[in-house]
Formats: C-alpha cells, structure tokens, sequence
C-alpha cells in the first residue's frame, strides 16, 4: 500500500470515528436511559416479589396467631380483626373460610352462613374461593337455604369445567336419596366412579353409597 493510500486510510478512519463519537454525544443518553430501565425494572421486580413474599408470610403468621386462642368465639373475633390488616384479597377470603368455620363449631350456624354468603358473592375474589364458599353454603348442615336453592347452587358447581364439578356431584346425589329418588342418585354415583377425574377418596365414598343403594358399581361390572 502506497503513502497516499495508507494516509487515505488513516483520514477515513478518523472521519468514522468522529462520526461514532457525534453519534454518542447526540444519542448517547438513549442507550444510558435504556440501561437503567432494564436495571431499575428488575430491581423493581424483585423488590415486588419480596414485599408480597413478606406481606404472605405476615399473614400466614397472623392467621396461626389467630387460630391459637381456646375458645371458639376469640378464635372468630381474631379472624374478623384480621380483615381489616394489610393482606391480600385472597388471604382475606381464606381468613373468612376460616372464620366460617369456627362460627360452626362455636355453634353460630347464622354467622357461618352470612360469612360464607358473603364470600360467595364477592365479585373481587377469584372465583375458586367463590366456588369453595358456595360449596360450603350449600353442603352445610342445618343451613338456612331450602332444597331448591342448594341443589340450584350445586348444579350450578356440578357444570364441566368446574373445580369442584365431582364434589358438588356427589352432593346432589345425597339430595336425591334425601328426596327419595335412588334412581337419580345410581346415575349420579355411577357416573362419579367411572369418570377419569374422580379422586381415589370421592370413588370410595361413591362405590359404598352405591353398593348400600343395592346396586353395583359401573367401575367393579366393567373390570368383571
């Protein structure tokens, strides 16, 4: 390579690299921005993660707290204090739960019922605690709602798709033994025993109400 070659070279080399550095000064605070928001967005994740992690263990600590009372009716006041704390909506249908069931066994069946009806028909809750609540409403013993609103609910639970589809199943057929219709009940258990879903526990309880209807069980004639 010649002298004027070489210095062609040496003049276009330094034109690129003060074009670079023009380029830097001019939009150099965009990629600098760029950076810290990749930066401080993960930062900011993490903080989140931690703050809900902390706000779940604070709760789970304050609902044990709350359970260790003797008697039933403090067991009940320290869950409704808790309402009213910094927790999650979720945490808040939990400590209701909860709180439904210790009005149970205080023997306050109205109280339970109203806690369980309010849970039930909380828009802002996900739907699972809804499910659970209605569930609850409608199983329970001594409740206020007739036949005719619980096996509403029930049908409304037993819908594919649902997460307590067999559950709520399960519960109509002893509707319909408590009605006297045994042949509703067989369809109803039968169709429990065999479905794929079914919990090896719910298949139990199915199979003995089957065989006390005097009936067999689907799953015991097929495997015959």
């Amino acid at each position: 390579m010649s002298d004027t070659d070489s210095f062609i070279e040496e003049v276009s080399e330094e034109m690129r690299r003060d074009r670079l550095y023009g380029y830097m000064r001019r939009y150099g605070w965009i990629a600098v921005l760029a950076i810290l928001s990749l930066v401080g967005g993960a930062a900011w994740n993490e903080y989140s993660k931690s703050q809900a992690r902390a706000k779940a263990q604070s709760a789970g600590n304050a609902i044990l707290a709350a359970l260790e009372a003797d008697d039933p009716q403090e067991r009940v006041k320290s869950l409704e204090a808790l309402q009213s704390e910094d927790i999650t909506e979720g945490a808040k249908a939990v400590v209701s739960l909860m709180q439904a069931a210790e009005q149970s066994v205080g023997d306050d069946p109205a109280g339970a019922q109203t806690a369980l009806e309010a849970i039930a028909v909380d828009g802002s809750l996900p739907e699972i605690y809804r499910q659970i609540a209605s569930f609850k409403s409608a199983t329970k013993s001594g409740g206020s709602l007739s036949m005719e609103d619980r096996r509403l609910r029930l049908d409304a639970l037993s819908a594919p798709g649902t997460s307590l589809r067999l559950l709520a199943t399960e519960q109509l057929a002893m509707l319909d033994i408590e009605a006297g219709d045994t042949a509703a009940a067989l369809e109803k258990l039968q169709g429990i025993v065999v479905d794929a879903e079914v919990t090896a526990g719910l298949r139990q309880r199915a199979t003995q109400l089957i065989v006390a209807l005097g009936a067999e069980p689907d799953v015991l004639s097929g495997q015959n």
